[in-house]
């Protein structure tokens, strides 16, 4: 079968590996697609901007491309698009789409949704206030105290949180986000919530959930091996937040225990709630969690595979991507046989000189192929693209994921290590203790 994936991202780099190894995979059509999914097999990289074929009908470009290149199946990576009805417009044209409808997508899309759907259905996570005035999300700090988290209530590209650890630095973040307008439209409301201390860990999920699965008793969240990404720039979780540094997985410190109750104070719960609200979901939902010393407590949801969690978690995938998703599709997924790699696997993702501030692209990336092999590991692209002459160049803060497969952490860890050094452009930089113990502790403030 033929497939259209929707993204440019190091995770859906790693998503067309895994269904390029799929037998069942002729063709994957990536849009926009990035410099490895240029070279990678079965897939072929298409810019909307430059179709000639697309036609002004009121038919979404994706769903056209979809349509021209024959694919039968739509899986779509980042939120934005998801948020935006793109998983509706592909079921309406009769491709089936791994990505939930827009209603579903709201759980990503808003914060104050999110946590209104978390408390309605029990789900254990921070307590919270929403509000739309500034001035009373002010008071409110000023009476609560600090420290605590400021979130904007819509999508921000990972911008739009600020933990404060004093009611100054919270009324400034009131001000920036509300009254300055920093992360544009997706600050006019915002949620603020109690400051968890503890570790996290991102549990990534296969879901399908219908009105007709749920009848059947057929709906379900399928967590997969749980994954830990580090959020701040600089070794020992120091420095400002990142869209990600770098994922571990599996976790030597989350037990059976941990596990269960996540499932019963987290995903079952967020199950019992998509099925109340009669949601389609039939695609991937990210559970962001805080290990608190009461337990495990939700800090948020993403509808989608998170980045760079998936350049850790898929390589120790031992089953059918494609597979799985088509299961997803017919709500048989309470039926795949998921089968994980034993090991672990370390990704320490290499960034742009100056990110998550400003940073120049264009930047000639080399790499040492062989050593890259020889390490035993995989390089993911994510903010790079190809030139015209095939060179690899930067294009993006984060620029890839180099992930390596290890009988055990530190072997893993080392294999890692060892190939990151075959990257080479002028301002990379990469944290040097992905995965070590405290390198994603939220701590005290």
């Amino acid at each position: 079968m033929n497939i259209i994936l929707i993204g440019s991202g190091g995770r859906e780099h790693a998503i067309a590996r895994c269904l390029a190894q799929s037998p069942l995979v002729q063709k994957i059509v990536v849009i926009p697609g990035n410099g490895g999914t240029a070279v990678e097999p079965k897939c072929k990289n298409i810019d909307k901007a430059a179709c000639d074929y697309i036609e002004d009908n009121g038919v979404p470009a994706c769903v056209q491309i979809a349509q021209r290149e024959e694919c039968i199946m739509a899986i779509v990576g980042p939120e934005n698009p998801l948020a935006e009805g793109i998983a509706d417009d592909f079921w309406k044209a009769d491709i089936p789409c791994i990505g939930p409808k827009k209603a579903a997508a709201e759980l990503e899309a808003s914060k104050d949704f999110a946590k209104r759907f978390m408390h309605t259905y029990g789900v254990a996570c921070a307590k919270s206030e929403t509000f739309s005035d500034s001035e009373q999300a002010k008071a409110y700090v000023r009476q609560h105290g600090a420290p605590v988290v400021i979130k904007a209530d819509g999508l921000a590209a990972g911008k739009g949180v600020v933990v404060a650890a004093t009611v100054e630095e919270a009324l400034s973040a009131i001000g920036s986000i509300m009254e300055a307008g920093s992360v544009g439209e997706a600050g006019k409301k915002i949620v603020i919530e109690e400051y968890l201390e503890g570790v996290e860990i991102s549990v990534l999920a296969a879901v399908s959930v219908t009105s007709e699965a749920a009848k059947k008793q057929k709906a379900k969240i399928v967590p997969f091996l749980p994954a830990r990404d580090h959020k701040r720039l600089l070794d020992g979780a120091q420095g400002p937040n990142t869209g990600g540094m770098g994922a571990v997985c599996p976790l030597a410190d989350v037990t059976d225990e941990t596990m269960e109750r996540f499932r019963h104070d987290i995903l079952s719960p967020t199950l019992k709630g998509l099925i109340a609200e009669n949601f389609d979901y039939r695609g991937f939902i990210f559970f962001g969690i805080m290990l608190t010393k009461d337990g495990p407590k939700l800090l948020e949801y993403n509808v989608r595979l998170g980045d760079p969690e998936t350049q850790a978690v898929l390589p120790l995938a031992d089953f059918d991507f494609a597979a799985m998703c088509c299961s997803i599709v017919n709500g048989s997924l309470d039926n795949f046989a998921f089968k994980w790699k034993t090991g672990c696997v370390v990704a320490p993702v290499v960034v742009s000189g100056g990110y998550p501030g400003a940073y120049e692209k264009g930047k000639e990336i080399t790499i040492d192929e062989k050593r890259v092999q020889s390490a035993g590991a995989q390089l993911f692209i994510a903010g790079a693209k190809r030139t015209a002459d095939g060179k690899l160049v930067t294009d993006g803060g984060r620029v890839l994921a180099c992930s390596a497969h290890g009988t055990d952490f530190d072997d893993a860890r080392k294999k890692a290590y060892d190939a990151i050094g075959a990257v080479r452009f002028e301002g990379a930089f990469y944290r040097k203790d992905i995965g070590l113990a405290g390198a994603a502790e939220s701590g005290k403030l």
